[in-house]
């Protein structure tokens, strides 16, 4: 029975880069069953962990931002929780805070709407008004079509809405540093390795997503809904 929902935050470096999105999945739930918390399952033949991540986070990919919804069956304090998660986390995982949600507050993945990146890029012989320049023509597009091929399928869709924000934030020792706002959705996600590719840089040697923007519930709403439960559960 679900009686808490605790939003946690947690960062995953470079220890933890080429894990997928199932394997941080598992190592998270790992951790928490390890920690002796009390986590709450799905009913059916084959119950499961109540944990959602807001956002996958694409392999080779850093974090210090990633959101995650854990259900549990009893209630536990956010400093504990987190106290006892980190105890027991894999090298390159982190857990860094956690607060107290509603239980009928909507789906993580669909309060999620953008995400901001570092990204470094070698200057592969671009100057920084090259890079200027090309940020500028990308922004000023009304479309970009683009595809992607994951295994054996190619995927077409317009680039452009994704990207929110785009400048170039540093430049130095042969690198620039780009500063990528872009747009998360159920359907379809801008990737930071793209929008590098869109603009005809080198590959990237280093994407870090350093925030999440989450559409928050005011507190009254989340009080009000917080007692509706609690009356409910007598």
């Amino acid at each position: 029975m679900k009686v808490q929902r605790l939003r946690l935050t947690f960062a995953r470096g470079d220890e933890a880069k080429e894990l997928s999105h199932l394997e941080v999945m598992r190592a998270l739930e790992q951790a928490m069953r390890e920690a002796g918390l009390p986590l709450a399952y799905s009913e059916g033949r084959r119950s499961t962990a109540q944990i959602s991540i807001a956002a996958p986070l694409p392999v080779s990919v850093t974090s210090s931002c990633d959101l995650a919804d854990v259900f549990l069956s009893e209630r536990v304090d956010p400093t504990r929780f987190v106290a006892a998660l980190q105890a027991t986390l894999p090298p390159g995982l982190e857990a860094l805070s956690a607060r107290e949600v509603g239980l009928a507050l909507p789906a993580l993945q669909t309060q999620v709407r953008w995400a901001e990146y570092e990204v470094d890029v070698a200057n592969g012989g671009s100057s920084a008004a090259d890079v200027r320049r090309a940020i500028g023509d990308l922004l000023a597009t009304r479309s970009l079509p683009w595809e992607h091929q994951r295994e054996k399928k190619v995927q077409r869709y317009d680039l452009r809405p994704l990207v929110l924000g785009l400048r170039l934030e540093t430049e130095g020792e042969g690198i620039y540093r780009l500063m990528m706002r872009l747009r998360i959705g159920q359907d379809r996600s801008g990737r930071a390795d793209q929008v590098v590719a869109a603009l005809g840089l080198e590959s990237p040697l280093r994407i870090h997503r350093c925030s999440l923007y989450e559409k928050r519930t005011s507190n009254a709403v989340q009080a009000y809904r917080r007692l509706d439960e609690s009356e409910e559960e007598r």
